[in-house]
């Protein structure tokens, strides 16, 4: 029987993608003073939704200039401003989950920060395409390791093994509130 070596790297790497995924996520809501009537429980992956055809996460009603806080604890791995999300923030969080905020008033977070759950990365806006309508947060996950099994059928249908609905992570997070 042939022994299988493996190299030094490796078992690093696999370690520290393990690791990532044994981190609790811990989930909680991003906007300040937001509830459950905040956000449409049937708004992920609602079509027909504009130029990027489904609605790949939740929009999160508030008050322009509400406070943002990070839902989960992680690094920030971009923050900027692009045409469709306006100011966005990308956060790498545990279980390999990418949390994307966009439509952001300002940012108060930089590249590579480490955040968490009262770390203000921003305030509620209407950047980028949400201009000229009611300020919110969109926020969505994304894991970066796909999950094949979720693909399906319906429209961009194959996107749905990276996109996570974060209705139910928010939904958790407020049944969890509501027991304590």
């Amino acid at each position: 029987m042939k022994k299988i070596k493996l190299s030094k790297s490796f078992l690093y790497i696999a370690t520290i993608i393990v690791i990532g995924f044994c981190i609790p996520q811990n989930l909680r809501m991003p906007v300040e003073g937001a509830a459950k009537s905040s956000y449409n429980q049937q708004s992920f992956w609602y079509y027909p939704w504009g130029k990027s055809v489904t609605h790949k996460g939740v929009d999160i009603f508030a008050k322009k200039g509400t406070k943002v806080f990070s839902a989960t604890k992680g690094i920030v791995l971009f923050q900027g401003e692009i045409p469709i999300g306006g100011k966005i923030i990308f956060i790498l969080g545990p279980k390999w989950r990418l949390h994307y905020y966009a439509h952001l008033e300002k940012t108060t977070v930089h590249i590579l920060n480490f955040v968490n759950h009262q770390t203000m990365i921003g305030t509620v806006g209407d950047s980028g395409n949400a201009s000229g309508k009611s300020p919110h947060l969109h926020y969505s996950i994304e894991t970066i390791i796909p999950y094949l099994w979720r693909i399906d059928k319906s429209r961009q249908g194959w996107r749905k093994m990276t996109f996570l609905d974060p209705t139910v992570y928010l939904n958790e997070y407020f049944s969890r509130k509501s027991k304590n």
